[in-house]
Formats: C-alpha cells, structure tokens, sequence
C-alpha cells in the first residue's frame, strides 16, 4: 500500500494505492494518522479509487483507523470505494460503519 497525503479545509485527504493487506501497512496507516492528530487534523478522509485489493487484515487496518480518529474526536470518511471492495463491505457489513461518498466535494463538506 502507498499513501499519498494532502490537506483541504481543514480535512487531511489521504489517498491510499495498492493492495491493503496488513504487516507493515497497519504500523504505515496507524503512523500516519497519529501525525495528522499531532498536526490538528481530526477529519480524514480516505480515497480507495487506486486500492486494487484488500483482505480482512486491511479491513482491520481502517477499522483501527476510524476508532483513532473517533477516540481522538474526530471521524474517518471513505471517498470512491471500487465497486470490488464496495462488495466486501456489503458482505461485512461495514458499509454500516463507514460513511462512503463519490465526491470529494461532498465527503470534505460532509464534515462541517
């Protein structure tokens, strides 16, 4: 998995590439988020538009991240879920946990 990272009003825009799979993404994801809480952001929202796959460690990992973000006041939002991995959040019923947006626009105003 590759993160690359940018900030719009006030809400950190990470957008994650590759194949979310567990091991050294978990420490990768968990250290980033904690520097965004260092930096004041308590608002992310992740883009999974270039994630070709992820298993249940990788659910694993944005579960942790969104109980970070929570416990930290904050919120994690989901921005351009592939319809692949739309799917396994449907059969595990995360789509119930993670709001999940098309647009950018509406995922950084869904915030205020």
């Amino acid at each position: 998995m590759k993160i690359k990272e940018r900030k719009r009003d006030g809400v950190a825009i990470l957008e994650l590439s590759g194949k979310i799979m567990g091991g050294e993404d978990a420490g990768m994801f968990d250290g980033t988020l904690k520097t965004l809480i260092h930096e004041g952001y308590r608002n992310v929202v992740l883009n999974l538009e270039r994630v070709s796959w992820i298993n249940s460690s990788g659910l694993g990992i944005l579960i942790s991240g969104y109980s970070t973000m929570k416990n930290n006041g904050g919120d994690l939002k989901l921005l351009r879920v592939p319809s692949r991995i739309e799917s396994i959040f449907m059969v595990s019923k995360l789509h119930t946990v993670f709001a999940s947006f098309d647009d950018e626009e509406a995922a950084v105003r869904s915030f205020s």
